[in-house]
């Protein structure tokens, strides 16, 4: 898939299979920074009042097609997408950990999340090993005590995988952010994903799912996500701008 940009950011599609591969050749042999994150159109909209935030995205070692929204962008400008969510590529990432015995560090969410969630991996899991922790109580104010504590952990757990639940963008500012000192670790942003896998919330049925409906889904059973969803509704409009601008000025 060639390189193309989406309202002005830079995109670099790839299979699930060949970001797999990549991560995997990472972990076998790290070699300095590693972060992923989800495209989605709320990303992509936060991308354009963000100039912090878009270069994260744009210089990101792997870019994951999060959103049914983006694929469908890319139809509108005959790019096809294969979508890959962030929930389940850290599904995925969660059983290779297990495959090839990794260290998995889980990092935010609600109060005493991670740590559930980590027994619940450990339970399941058994040759991975998890540790969860809330890191910050508050992400856009953290305190050097409570970042020092966590990379005092990272220090002497020395995980593979870090997974951390902020919430977009403030998770990838995060990250990138402490980059020097997560070198040689996979790392990604994962919004929610600690309250699908807890159980706290329920994800979509499958079949939702393969349809590109999962959003309404939430928005059913999470109706305080309305706002969030007008971004998805701006998303939209200026796609279709977009796409009436670049199909208006082709030849007849």
């Amino acid at each position: 898939m060639k390189e193309f940009r989406l309202l002005g950011v830079k995109i670099n599609p790839q299979r699930k299979s060949n970001i797999l591969e990549q991560i995997k050749m990472y972990i076998a042999h790290p070699r300095g920074y590693l972060q992923i994150v989800s495209l989605n159109p709320e990303n992509i909209i936060e991308a354009n009042e963000n100039n912090g935030f878009k270069r994260i995205l744009e210089t990101s070692q792997l870019q994951i097609i999060d959103g049914i929204g983006v694929v469908l962008a890319g139809k509108l400008i005959g790019v096809n997408l294969e979508r890959l969510t962030g929930v389940d590529l850290m599904d995925d990432l969660v059983k290779l950990a297990d495959e090839l015995s990794l260290r998995v560090l889980l990092i935010g969410g609600k109060p005493n999340l991670a740590l559930r969630l980590a027994q619940c991996y450990s339970d399941t899991y058994a040759q991975a090993k998890f540790i969860g922790i809330a890191g910050v109580k508050n992400i856009k104010k953290p305190l050097r005590s409570e970042e020092d504590e966590l990379f005092s952990i990272v220090t002497a757990y020395k995980p593979h995988l870090v997974f951390v639940s902020f919430g977009s963008p403030d998770q990838e500012l995060w990250l990138d952010r402490h980059k020097k000192k997560l070198l040689g670790i996979v790392t990604m942003g994962v919004g929610g994903a600690f309250d699908y896998f807890s159980g706290k919330i329920t994800r979509a049925p499958k079949f939702i799912r393969s349809i590109g409906m999962e959003w309404l889904f939430r928005l059913i059973v999470e109706p305080w996500r309305w706002k969030r969803q007008l971004r998805l509704i701006k998303f939209l409009w200026l796609i279709s701008l977009s796409a009436f601008f670049r199909h208006s000025g082709d030849p007849d």
